[in-house]
């Protein structure tokens, strides 16, 4: 007992180190930010701790910005991007940074996309130099949408149309925001894609790729007077475009109580539970009492939901609550995949009595310091990186509409108070305004 007890106590004493260690690390994010006269706005970060750098480079487009006739667009541009452009050939541009010792990616959501390069520091005009042809100078042309036609399909299929529960975010966004561009998911729709034009593709990137829709972001070892030069020789002879035509979100009806599904799925090899509820968008102070909820009930093995569905009760394999923010309309949401033997209808009555249990007696002060205390530290973790960190301060200017709220984010999770969490669970869960999806195995 008395060493179990001791490997406790280091076990905590260790945790308060490293956090301890992390945090004397972490400093508030300095940085620079101005617009090039066609509008792209530039934010500038120096890190010159090791010799790398990163451009992230964060358009103001995603799904939402699609024709309901033409989901996907947002998606497979992310994918179209790394295709030719008037001065670089087809399937150049993964070579050109990998043999220049860098990395690079993309990504797409409801309310953006957003592509990166980590390079040498001595490389940083060649990420600029590739994302500044892309903007304006993309070859839309047959070669490449034919090839990328395929390519997103392919996905389509791995991800969602050929995976145990794969369709059920489609499902539950469908019936929690239909009549707004957020009933869709980014991954679109494979018919409309296939039977989009040339012409279509083209007309969606003069819209939205331009460098007045667009946030630049280098942040790492670099020298400013270069970078600066550098951008305004690459990016700045590109005119300001007009304005995006952007589909107004506008307050959505009560839904018409819960919403239930059951689905036959041949791919799932144990019965699953999905729960989806309407949060509020990214920008609402209450997102942070939110968070700290999703870390409260399914974070780690010592969780709420973790210890009630899986640990003593072997009800279920996996037991989860997760927050997914968006700009205007956010999804709060609970995943139980049943254990072998067990009941599908037992798991959902097992997470309703937890989330009861949240909203009718809160949660404790020790819970709420610790889910603090875990959400610091992923916070540290998450802002060592030059790409990392990059993203953060895109994201701010875009979503908070202030590059300084980077750093800000870490004070408004600490002022949330036990009150703040009982209240906003409330919020999200009393009203079981819901959709539940009940996937079963089935034969086919």
């Amino acid at each position: 007992m008395k060493r179990t007890l001791a490997c406790g106590f280091a076990a905590v004493a260790l945790f308060c180190s490293m956090q301890t260690s992390l945090l004397a690390q972490y400093k508030p994010l300095a940085f620079t930010e101005y617009d090039l006269p066609n509008g792209l706005h530039v934010i500038l970060h120096e890190d010159h701790s090791a010799p790398v750098v990163a451009t992230v480079l964060h358009y103001k487009v995603g799904s939402r910005d699609e024709d309901p006739a033409r989901t996907g667009f947002a998606h497979f541009f992310e994918h179209l991007m790394f295709e030719s452009t008037d001065k670089i050939e087809r399937s150049t541009i993964d070579k050109m940074v990998n043999g220049a010792g860098g990395e690079l990616n993309a990504f797409t959501s409801n309310d953006q996309t957003v592509y990166h390069f980590v390079l040498p520091s001595n490389q940083v005009r060649l990420g600029l130099w590739i994302e500044a042809q892309r903007m304006r100078k993309l070859q839309v042309n047959s070669i490449g949408v034919e090839t990328q036609r395929g390519v997103v399909k392919e996905e389509r299929k791995n991800r969602y149309d050929n995976a145990p529960y794969g369709g059920w975010l489609e499902k539950a966004q469908k019936a929690l925001f239909t009549g707004t561009p957020y009933e869709w998911a980014p991954i679109g729709s494979a018919q409309h894609i296939d039977s989009a034009t040339i012409a279509e593709f083209k007309a969606f990137y003069d819209q939205f790729y331009q460098p007045n829709n667009a946030i630049l972001v280098v942040s790492g070892d670099f020298d400013d007077k270069l970078v600066r030069e550098t951008i305004e020789a690459y990016f700045g002879g590109y005119p300001m475009a007009p304005e995006p035509k952007r589909p107004v979100i506008g307050a959505l009806p009560p839904l018409a109580g819960e919403i239930r599904e059951t689905v036959n799925d041949p791919k799932a090899q144990l019965p699953a539970i999905f729960m989806a509820y309407r949060s509020m968008p990214q920008t609402d102070e209450d997102v942070y009492a939110a968070d700290l909820i999703t870390t409260i009930m399914s974070n780690g093995e010592s969780s709420r939901m973790y210890q009630s569905l899986v640990d003593s009760t072997q009800l279920a394999v996996q037991a989860s609550m997760s927050l997914f923010p968006r700009e205007y309309i956010g999804m709060a949401f609970c995943i139980g995949i049943v254990a072998p033997g067990k009941d599908a209808g037992a798991v959902e009555k097992g997470i309703d009595a937890e989330i009861d249990r949240l909203m009718a007696g809160g949660v404790t002060e020790a819970e709420l310091t610790k889910a603090k205390n875990i959400t610091e530290m992923n916070f540290v973790q998450g802002r060592m990186g030059v790409y990392q960190k990059a993203l953060a301060l895109s994201d701010s200017y875009r979503f908070d509409g202030k590059t300084e709220a980077i750093n800000e984010e870490m004070t408004k999770y600490m002022k949330v108070t036990t009150d703040d969490i009982k209240r906003v669970a409330q919020k999200m869960f009393g009203s079981k305004q819901r959709v539940v999806l009940t996937y079963l195995p089935s034969k086919g």
